[in-house]
Formats: structure tokens, sequence, C-alpha cells
């Protein structure tokens, strides 16, 4: 017989829903009752939010539990994604420039979303001795123009012509040797598990990354919000704050903010 269910009076069903989708996309398969024991909930209450998460396609139902659901698909080209929530991304890219004072030092990941920052760098006229790391090719040809009131530091390694990155083998000896004072790091996806990417190659270079900085900012738009992809980069215990956009899941940037990461949306 089931044992009797546990109060879980004053939890919102759409945030207990968020920790189950967590949860889940942690392992390979989670039972209903382990889920019940965490979250200090009866099992039927966690069949009905199984099966409501699994409607929506946000894991998938299985005899006795649930699986992950599909992480996002293949990795995007560099000039197919510059497209996508182009607006929000250059309202991210303003924020976070905003944030670097003069004579700073910066790390900028590769991607879209930082791309759009290091135009923002280049349009803060009044910026000057900054230096900026990043091992983006597009992105130390936007920062370009601005100098020589920055410095453009291209840190060297392989060329990955789809993003237009350079990673290991030699892309992570620079960063063994940087303390930079904040990192804009790019992701695939964020949620309370943590920061993931979709590419491999290119996360083995973002785990060196936030291991160089002093402040560790995510710059992701609203898309990215509440989504596990293929590869690990960090817990959120290692980010300092989250950068994104009015598209995101209001459930998910509650529960990431519950985790301790100051979360800034613009």
């Amino acid at each position: 017989m089931e044992a009797p269910p546990r109060s879980d009076a004053g939890v919102p069903a759409d945030v207990r829903r968020e920790r189950i989708r967590a949860i889940v996309g942690e392992g390979e398969y989670t039972r209903v009752a382990d889920l019940a024991e965490l979250l200090g909930t009866s099992e039927v209450t966690v069949r009905s939010d199984l099966d409501a998460l699994a409607a929506r396609g946000q894991l998938q139902r299985v005899r006795g539990g649930a699986v992950p659901g599909s992480h996002r698909g293949p990795e995007l080209p560099f000039e197919q994604a510059l497209g996508a929530a182009a607006d929000e991304k250059q309202r991210i890219g303003e924020a976070c420039a905003a944030m670097v004072d003069d004579g700073e030092t910066v790390l900028l990941d590769v991607g879209t979303t930082t791309a759009a920052i290091a135009r923002a760098l280049v349009a803060r006229r009044e910026l000057t001795g900054v230096t900026v790391f990043t091992n983006g090719l597009t992105i130390a040809l936007d920062l370009e123009p601005a100098i020589p009131r920055l410095t453009v530091v291209v840190i060297g390694g392989t060329l990955r012509p789809l993003q237009h990155s350079l990673v290991d083998p030699l892309g992570g000896i620079a960063l063994e040797r940087l303390t930079v004072d904040t990192l804009f790091l790019g992701c695939n996806g964020v949620a309370v598990t943590g920061v993931t990417n979709t590419n491999l190659p290119e996360a083995e270079l973002k785990r060196r990354m936030l291991r160089s900085a002093r402040c560790r900012v995510v710059a992701a738009d609203g898309s990215k919000i509440g989504e596990i992809a293929l590869a690990g980069l960090c817990g959120l215990d290692q980010v300092d704050r989250l950068v994104t956009g009015a598209s995101a899941d209001d459930v998910a940037l509650l529960a990431i903010a519950e985790a301790g990461v100051e979360v800034r949306v613009v």
C-alpha cells in the first residue's frame, strides 16, 4: 500500500514540476517512489506531475518512473544562430557590456550572444584600457574596430569551423596562466541542474574558462533557460550572475534564483 502522502501545501505545482524535471534530467531513470521521497510529497502527486511534464515533451514517462526527454537539437552554425532572438541578444549584450569598467580584463566566450557583448563593448566609446581574451575568431573581428581602446587577445587552439572557435588541442594552454576579472560565458542550457552545452570540445574549454575568472556571468537568451544540453559545464554554485531576456520561462528563472544565482532579465 502506498504510504500516506506528505504535505506539499504551499509549493506551487509549477515549481514542484520544475524540480522534478531537473531531478529526472540528471539521470538515466528516476523512480516515482524516489521522487516522492525527495520532494516530500505523495506518489499520486508525482505521477500527475510526470504526466503533465511528459505532455509538454519535457521528459518521457516509463513504467514506474521517467527518463529525460530529448535534449536540444544539433548545433547550429554560427551564421544560422545569429538571427535567432537577435533583439533579445542585443539587449543582453548591452547589459553585459555595461558591467565592464575601464582597465578591467574580460574573457569572452564564443557564441552569438557573446558576439552581441563584443559589439556592445565596441559601442562604448568611453571605455578604455580593457583587455579582452576570446576563443572566437568572429568575436575578435567584431572587437577589432575598438583597438587600441581595447586590447584584443585571441586564445590559440584548433579551429572549429561551425562556430569559428578555437579549442583543444592547445586551446586551453593560455587559460591556465590567466586570472581575469569577468568571464561572459555562452551556453545551450541553464537549469537548476547547472549550465550545459551542446558541443563537447567547446565544453572542455568553457570549463577551463570558469576556473580562470573571478566573476562568472552566463549570458543566455530566453530559449536556453530551463534547457539541458549534452555536456555539463558547471553547477549553479559556480555562476555569479545570469543575464537573460524577457522570453525566459519564469518558473525556471525562479528556481535558478533560489539556487543563489543573481538573475537579471533585460
